[in-house]
């Protein structure tokens, strides 16, 4: 079988997801003391693209050489699509990971991406992908890996059997049906009285979550043939064949441990030097389910004065207006709100000068800052950097060199949202990362770029079009009248308050 038992039916869902942004990697890589040969011109290349919305982000707003690989040939032709949209000239490509192994006209790469497929593929074929990072992966390269991990995915997955089993055996109707009938039978278990669910009451509250997700994310993620949940050390010591070592979680607040453990599991931590069975024990202290991390190979310590330079010199810029940042953020220790006296003016020094992009010693030398320390000020851009609302900024000159590709991908994706509610997010040639917009605020950018007079009345012959209304607490907004009210509304704030931002970021279509 050419899918080798993966899903192939139904398109995986238009996702796009920031880890995989090489400038991301680089600067999480630094601030964990992990020393990379990752240039800002990566050649780079992501595993398993899906419908490469990602990929494509990456490419027309990172200067460098991008390829991808999906062994899917509809979604490796839409890829194509959205790559000649830009003109960024990313390869795209349709192998299986056995063809990709064996090509001998792949580049070296600095960085080598994979988000969530390491758990949906056999041994074989992570056997072909670590001789790919082996072989093809640069010393000092990054290798981003996502997957399904214990102990955090174990109590679930008897869930997934029941549904995968029910599915298999039903001898009619779409997948898409199939799905609709296996969550519909696990409910019944579950009324039954079923006492693994009783025992494992969290495991039913997730069936209840699963029934409102995308029925193409649920197809990917519960119905492949080959479907693994296994402990990090697994996955370290596999990859370690292609002289990998473990550098840091993708997710920036994983780097402070003040925010992710109380103090009993501090100190236990602080006393584990060995870091497979540290990652270890902490997946069993915050109970993981999903790794985000970061590999390079050939592991080597950065200087604590250069970690210090790149803090103190490295530009960030500010993602929403000061008033919409967040007050909260998930931890490992559960959700904790933030300081308003450290992120208040933080952020207000950050929307100053239009949003201009800020180094550490910057906000520091601002009044408003100049009563922290260096460690809170770092902290506070982590944690936000965590959740996208503050982002690493290229250098000036790889920011120009990348516009012209990124306001084409831009302009295509706008002009895609006049018949699709997929891919509701924009490049940002500023930042190299993927910035989220409604499929909205997209349209009324498509108007404004074609010179609609009435921005809200074009956007809204769409809507009106695909049944697209205004709601109120869940109930949808009645009447044209009361929509198109609603739209002029949002038009003005979205212009008021997000156009300067995105115009800042290098995110508008050109």
């Amino acid at each position: 079988m050419w899918h080798g038992g993966y899903v192939s039916e139904i398109d995986y869902t238009h996702g796009y997801y920031g880890e995989l942004a090489p400038a991301r990697m680089r600067m999480i890589a630094t601030l964990a003391r992990q020393k990379t040969s990752v240039s800002e011109e990566p050649t780079y290349l992501e595993l398993g693209f899906g419908q490469g919305l990602s990929l494509n982000i990456h490419a027309a707003s990172n200067p460098g050489e991008f390829w991808g690989n999906d062994f899917n040939a509809g979604q490796a032709a839409t890829a194509q699509e959205l790559a000649e949209a830009s003109g960024a000239g990313a390869h795209i490509l349709d192998d299986s990971f056995e063809e990709l192994a064996s090509r001998n006209d792949l580049p070296e790469f600095d960085v080598i991406a994979l988000h969530g497929i390491w758990s949906w593929i056999s041994d074989e074929n992570r056997a072909f992908i670590v001789d790919i990072a082996r072989r093809k992966l640069k010393p000092g390269g990054i290798l981003y890996a996502s997957y399904n991990v214990t102990p955090g995915w174990s109590p679930a997955a008897p869930l997934r059997h029941l549904m995968k089993q029910y599915a298999d055996r039903s001898t009619s109707g779409t997948l898409i049906s199939k799905i609709n009938q296996s969550l519909e039978f696990a409910e019944r278990v579950v009324g039954a009285d079923a006492a693994f669910f009783k025992a494992n009451p969290a495991v039913a509250k997730r069936l209840e979550m699963l029934k409102k997700q995308d029925r193409r994310y649920l197809a990917h993620e519960y119905l492949n043939y080959n479907w693994d949940v296994m402990p990090f050390s697994d996955v370290a010591e596999m990859l370690s064949e292609a002289k990998l070592n473990f550098a840091a979680s993708a997710q920036p607040i994983d780097l402070i441990d003040m925010l992710n453990f109380r103090e009993p599991a501090m100190k236990m931590m602080q006393e584990i030097d060995d870091v497979v069975m540290r990652q270890t024990v902490r997946d069993y202290l915050v109970n993981q389910q999903f790794r985000r991390d970061l590999f390079v190979k050939g592991a080597r310590s950065l200087s604590p004065h250069l970690q210090s330079q790149y803090a103190r010199t490295q530009r960030f810029v500010l993602t929403c207006p000061p008033d919409k940042r967040p007050t909260k953020v998930a931890t490992g220790r559960g959700e904790i709100q933030l300081k308003n006296e450290i992120y208040d003016p933080l952020v207000e020094i950050l929307a100053d000068d239009n949003y201009r992009p800020k180094c550490v010693e910057e906000m520091m030398a601002d009044p408003r800052g100049s009563g922290m320390s260096t460690q809170q000020v770092v902290q506070a851009v982590i944690v936000l950097a965590n959740i996208n609302t503050v982002l690493p900024v290229h250098s000036e000159t790889a920011a120009a060199k990348v516009k012209s590709s990124t306001a084409k991908l831009n302009s295509e994706l706008c002009q895609r949202a006049e018949y699709s509610d997929d891919g509701r997010y924009l490049a940002s040639s500023l930042t190299g990362v993927g910035v989220s917009v409604s499929r909205i605020e997209q349209l009324l950018l498509r108007a404004n770029q074609v010179g609609a007079e009435d921005r809200s009345a074009w956007a809204w012959q769409y809507m009106k079009r695909d049944g697209v209304k205004f709601a109120d607490n869940g109930k949808a907004v009645e009447g044209e009248a009361e929509n198109l009210q609603r739209l002029r509304q949002s038009e003005k704030t979205f212009f008021e308050d997000r156009y300067p931002i995105l115009e800042r970021l290098g995110a508008l279509p050109g």
